[in-house]
Formats: structure tokens, sequence, C-alpha cells
């Protein structure tokens, strides 16, 4: 017997008068409702009302009952609407995951203006260049670089990684231009200590590789930013870094044809046939400012 479906028939008995009455109300058929009211009343082991040919009224235990089960249901009401303002309006927590450069040159700043507009969102964004598990680690969302394995989550492709090479004008004035890769050799180059698992790439049917000889290496990209612009050397580093930097002219992009073929890059989270709103409501946000249409 489903106890919860029972008191609503009898609440809807009470409220209603008549057992037809209630039927009516509930879309049920007069000979279910009565069949509800006697199982729930073998259940309880009670008599609930005292029924005629023409009227019917509660008995001591049916007002006790009637009582405490339109407090329940009223109760059920109040949680499903909690949830259904949930669902309407965004908030609790949403974990992010995103690489570290671009998570924080493009990713962050998505978020901080996100948190304004929805102040009961608490978003956490951690950034790593490990590729995450979305639900081992817990996380709702992520942005994930390089082709997808993962075919059951639901991916939104975003702009492509492309990778830049560029040197600071007064460094170019002082060492001149390079015209090819190879002609790196002879220029000081500022070096990722990523590179020395992955610094190859192939332009057509010519793979080039960053020079291994450097004046300059770390692990990370904001510092070689820091070196490049000092005019330290040449770097190649995320377009994503380097964007202001090019477009105030504090840095000069170089070696185009040469360059990397760009990255897919994909906003990914868990299939659900009911899409919380929350998480929803950050994957739109995201999507408008970095969303991928190929031409």
């Amino acid at each position: 017997m489903d106890r919860l479906r029972s008191m609503e028939v009898f609440v809807a008995v009470v409220d209603a008068g008549t057992f037809s009455a209630a039927a009516q109300s509930l879309n049920l058929s007069g000979v279910m409702v009565g069949k509800t009211i006697q199982q729930l009343e073998d259940h309880l082991k009670a008599r609930l009302l005292n029924r005629s040919t023409r009227r019917q009224n509660l008995t001591d235990a049916g007002t006790a009952f009637y009582k405490a089960a339109r407090t329940i249901l009223e109760q059920v009401k109040i949680a499903e609407d909690s949830i259904e303002n949930m669902q309407a309006t965004p908030q609790g927590r949403l974990r992010v995951s995103a690489p570290d450069t671009l998570g924080s040159e493009a990713i962050a700043p998505l978020l901080a203006a996100y948190s304004v507009e929805h102040p009961n969102v608490h978003v956490e964004l951690v950034l790593s260049n490990e590729r995450v598990n979305l639900i081992e680690d817990g996380f709702d969302l992520a942005v994930r670089i390089g082709p997808l394995a993962d075919s059951h989550l639901v991916a939104r492709p975003l702009k492509p990684y492309q990778m830049v090479i560029c040197a600071s004008p007064t460094y170019l004035a002082r060492a001149g231009v390079p015209r090819t890769m190879a002609e790196l050799e002879e220029h000081n180059c500022l070096g990722h200590l990523a590179f020395k698992v992955r610094h190859a790439w192939r332009v057509g049917d010519t793979e080039y590789a960053w020079p291994q000889k450097t004046t300059l290496s770390t692990n990370d990209g904001h510092a070689l930013r820091a070196a490049a612009i000092a005019g330290a050397g040449v770097i190649i580093q995320p377009e994503v870094l380097l964007a202001e930097d090019i477009a105030t002219g504090r840095l000069v992009r170089i070696l185009d044809p040469y360059l990397p073929a760009p990255r897919p890059v994909n906003l990914v989270y868990l299939r659900d046939s009911k899409p919380r709103c929350k998480l929803m409501s950050l994957v739109h946000w995201i999507l408008q400012e970095l969303s991928y249409r190929p031409t």
C-alpha cells in the first residue's frame, strides 16, 4: 500500500464530502477510492469514516488522522516546491575543473562574472592539468583540452586551444626576426619544463620541435610570458595567455606558418535526463563567451 497516496485519497474524500466527488477530483473510479479507504483502515486497524448511503462522518480516529495526514501532505508539497525552486533559481555549489592556463585566463573571469549574477551559487574552480574523473573526484563540470575519450559525457565545444610564438619588440630589434624554425637555434629561446615530454608537432609532412637549448626554463607559463615581455627571448605559449600582450604590442607574433594545429577544447558534464538549473545556467554562461562554431 502506498501510504502517501492513501493519505491523499482520504483527505480528498473528507474535503469533497463524498467518495464520488473525491474520485472525480483525483481522476479515479469510485470503486478504487473505496478500496483505498478500506485498505487504509485495515492498515491502521481503525475505522476512519462512518458511512451511510447518503452521508459520511469522521470518527474520532478519522479526525485525528485527517489532521495529521493533511499536515504531512502540506509538508510534502513544501518539499516538492523547494526542489522546483532550486530548479528554477540557481543555487548551491558547483565544482569546476580546468587546465591551469586556460582556466586562469579564460574560465576564471567568466566564473567571477557568473558569481556576481548568481550570488546564491558557490563556484569552486580547481586548476590542474590532470584530467579528473567527474564522478570519483566530485566535479560538476570540466574543461578539457584534446581528444575526448569519455563518450558517456555531454561535450560542448569551446574555442580551440591555439599556441603562438612571440617575442618582445626590443628583443627582435636586438636579435633580429627569425623567419624559419631552424633559425630559432640561433636565438635565445625560453622553454616550459613540460616541453621535455611534449615539445614536437607536425605541420604538413614536417615535424618541428622547440629548441632543447634554452636560456631560461620554468614550469609556469605566466613566468615565461613575463620573461618574454622583459626581452629575454622567444616563447611559444597559448594564445589565450598572450592575446592582450599581442594586442597592446608588448609582444609580437612570429613564425605563424609553423604553429602547431589548434587543439580541441570541450566543456564536459554528466548526462542527466533532467539537468540541474544551476549547472545548465553556468554551462550556458560559458558557452555565450567561448562556444565554438566551425566555419
